[in-house]
């Protein structure tokens, strides 16, 4: 009993009447507005649609010396693919040969092709535009990227916002009181109203039917979460569900981890300082890119990055890593230590950073300072959201002094630092039990460590190029560039959206409302009442699409 139950008998009892013009013309405008709303959701549904393009056909796997083309479901981690021109990467994994330009719009929004070579790190999903390609796999494909932006695009719509549930269940009430209304009309208003005759009365009764038709406000409410939850998408921030696209609207805290959030997670040397005049500070670099050259270690290849030269390693000899303390080698009938002030005797100094001493035949001759380097546009995002009135925190294992330095650099008050995940976990419960009625708890994390808080937060919000796949799984919302001022544009695409639901719920409701009025006292006849039905269902349908611009 929806909807068109209504138009039928509306039909029915138009022809009864002797109105069979009017009840053609009920039948034929509900087609022609079934028509265009379907193209009108279509179009909604074409930024979703887009992303499922991104999905890998196959994958060419190395067999010996020849490459077979296999399904990305039967490649396994450490396996090598190639990839050509023009062909997806069917899997994540790590570029071991060639180098190419990669085009990742469909997983970031990012047009701007990104380069790759040996060592570089690429996504499922992405395009190879020019070049030739070997990989080594690092996920299967149910753990890929591509195969986990499907599963959020496929289940996004699945979860219901409050308002959408209410419109559904009030629906399976709503027809049947309609229709006895009608009755009631068509059968007491005579009985009332000497003047109205049965034949007039069914009529209106008939008009009140059509009139109340919940066409408009049935389709208005979920089709305005799904052009948000599209144009989301499009900004690459994939929502994973409609509920959790209307709680972004009402966040009033954002709690931030630090690293790989509100920094990159990769270490930059950002000082070098030389205690002897013998050596330059060139020349104190170029000890410690000699030793980090034998290194796999993450702090290598920022020193690495730092000295940007060809290094000669012929005259290292005796290289040595002592986990956790540092490296030793010798050069030229030299001692050479790097590492902390332990190992290096060095004079402990309190710094903000990761510090590593030089320490050249017993004496110390230098340092460099690395440290974790901040995000761009994220003193500009805290800025917006604090104009907003959000109140923004950040939440960290790191010591306090570190983030002490970032939190005021950036804007951002109120930090906890040097804590585990359950202290993590409890802390933010606690904010939750004591906030405003209403409003909601955002946490923003990409770690393993963040999954049981972004779990734990009204909104959890994961950065999906960076983040482990736990996070991304815990997380409401994944900001798949990594950006956090695409926190800013959530909410802005949340808040117009619930604008939009409000302004068509009152405007279907007001029409309605005139109309019945209009045609109790006999003003509106049959075609007002098809307008008020499905004009205004066409009506709200153009004002929704008005999101995705």
């Amino acid at each position: 009993m929806d909807e068109n139950f209504l138009i039928v008998i509306s039909a029915i009892g138009a022809y009864a009447v002797g109105k069979t013009s009017e009840g053609l013309m009920v039948i034929i405008l509900y087609e022609i507005g079934k028509i265009l709303e379907s193209r009108a959701v279509n179009k909604t549904r074409k930024s979703i649609s887009e992303l499922m393009n991104i999905k890998p056909e196959y994958a060419n796997l190395k067999q010996g010396k020849e490459y077979k083309k296999v399904s990305p479901e039967e490649v396994k981690t450490g396996d090598i693919i190639i990839v050509k021109t023009g062909e997806k990467i069917p899997l994540d994994g790590e570029v071991i040969k060639g180098n190419a330009e990669i085009d990742n719009s469909a997983l970031t929004g990012e047009s701007k092709l990104i380069q790759v070579q040996e060592n570089s790190k690429v996504l499922s999903g992405s395009i190879n535009v020019n070049g030739l390609i070997e990989i080594r796999v690092e996920q299967t494909y149910e753990n890929s990227t591509v195969s986990q932006i499907l599963n959020l695009v496929e289940n996004a719509t699945d979860k219901k916002a409050k308002t959408e549930t209410f419109v559904s269940k009030v629906a399976k009430i709503y027809t049947p009181v309609v229709i006895v209304l009608a009755l009631l009309v068509a059968i007491f208003m005579p009985i009332i109203i000497q003047s109205v005759t049965y034949k007039e009365s069914i009529y209106k009764a008939l008009i009140f039917l059509v009139i109340s038709c919940p066409c408009s406000i049935a389709i208005s409410v979920p089709l305005s979460y799904f052009s948000g939850i599209g144009k989301a998408s499009r900004k690459g921030i994939l929502v994973k569900g409609s509920d959790y696209l209307d709680g972004i609207k009402d966040i009033n805290q954002i709690i931030f981890d630090k690293t790989g959030t509100i920094t990159t997670g990769k270490f930059v040397v950002t000082e070098i300082n030389s205690y002897d005049k013998k050596y330059s500070n060139e020349e104190i670099l170029e000890y410690f890119a000699k030793g980090e050259k034998f290194s796999n270690h993450p702090i290598a290849k920022s020193i690495l990055e730092k000295y940007n030269k060809g290094i000669e390693t012929k005259e290292v000899k005796d290289f040595e890593e002592v986990s956790g303390k540092g490296l030793q080698y010798r050069l030229k009938n030299q001692l050479i230590k790097i590492g902390n002030a332990s190992f290096t005797e060095a004079k402990e100094e309190k710094i903000v950073g990761t510090v590593l001493y030089l320490n050249i035949d017993g004496n110390v001759v230098g340092n460099i300072i690395l440290s974790d380097e901040i995000k761009p546009n994220t003193k500009s995002t805290i800025e917006q959201l604090n104009k907003l009135g959000i109140i923004t925190k950040m939440f960290t294992g790191d010591k306090k002094e570190i983030a002490n330095k970032i939190a005021k650099d950036i804007g951002i008050k109120e930090v906890k630092a040097e804590m585990l995940p359950q202290d993590k976990y409890n802390e933010l419960d606690k904010i939750i039990n004591n906030r405003e009625e209403g409003k909601k708890v955002a946490f923003v994390g990409d770690g393993i460590n963040d999954s049981p808080v972004l779990a734990r937060a009204d909104i959890g919000i994961s950065m999906g190029g960076i983040g482990s796949s736990s996070a991304i799984e815990a997380s409401d919302v994944v900001i798949m560039t990594d950006e956090l001022e695409n926190i800013v544009k959530a909410i802005k695409i949340s808040k117009k959206t619930n604008l939009i639901i409000k302004q068509n719920l009152v405007f279907s409701i007001g029409i309605k409302i005139l109309t019945l009025v209009l045609s109790l006292f006999g003003i509106a006849e049959m075609w007002q009442a098809v307008f008020a039905d499905v004009g205004v269902t066409l009506i709200t349908i153009l004002n929704t699409i008005r999101i995705l611009k």
